[in-house]
């Protein structure tokens, strides 16, 4: 029996970053997957974990981020150049399934962000991120906690937070590595690759019609 459903935020509620540092690689001529590689290598402990986690300031990232793209063999890809690939847009029929789901279920967020501003003044984005926010019963964002997916204490915070049972949990993401923690505590995962396919298994879990 489900009882709350909790979301990851970028890539989910908005459009994926991939198709942005997709581009900015083909107009630099930069190896195809760069910026995704460093990403992934040593992901725990790597420059973008720590800022996320809030623990480097981004003059740092900047220099680590590059110092790590050039350890995989590509050119030095600078931290500051990448953050403003980040912001996505909405995805509106997600927002609705939200809304309709908040009428039924708890709901949550867990979002690995960055520490404020470090993207730059984007009010706009701001304002909509906020709009979005407020919909949720709660939300943890690893910059304000110092913890980020797939840490799997991030998930357990939230279940004590909302109260509830993993087992009767869905869980959406659009990473395969922060699905696993979820997973193994019992949650019921949802790989968003797009968001029809994600409502479209979304109402299957939850029995709802949200699209």
């Amino acid at each position: 029996m489900i009882e709350a459903v909790i979301f990851d935020f970028g890539g989910v509620l908005t459009t994926s970053p991939f198709e942005a540092f997709a581009r900015f690689e083909a107009e630099r001529g930069y190896p195809v997957d760069i910026i995704r590689n460093t990403n992934a290598a040593n992901h725990l402990d790597n420059a973008w974990a720590k800022f996320e986690r809030a623990e480097i300031d981004i003059d740092s990232f900047d220099r680590l981020f590059a110092e790590e793209s050039l350890a995989l063999g590509g050119p030095a890809v600078r931290g500051r150049e990448v953050l403003p690939l980040l912001a996505g847009d909405l995805r509106p029929d997600m927002v609705e399934a939200l809304r309709r789901i908040g009428t039924r279920f708890k709901t949550g967020c867990i979002t690995n962000n960055l520490p404020a501003n470090a993207i730059g003044s984007q009010s706009g984005r701001l304002l909509y991120v906020a709009e979005v926010m407020v919909l949720f019963n709660h939300v943890i964002e690893s910059a304000k906690i110092g913890l980020r997916k797939p840490d799997p204490r991030i998930y357990r915070m939230m279940v004590e937070a909302l109260g509830v049972d993993p087992n009767a949990c869905v869980y959406l993401d659009d990473l395969g590595v922060n699905l696993k923690p979820a997973r193994d505590m019992g949650m019921t995962t949802i790989k968003v690759v797009s968001a029809p396919q994600a409502i479209a298994e979304l109402e299957a879990a939850t029995g709802m019609t949200l699209s």
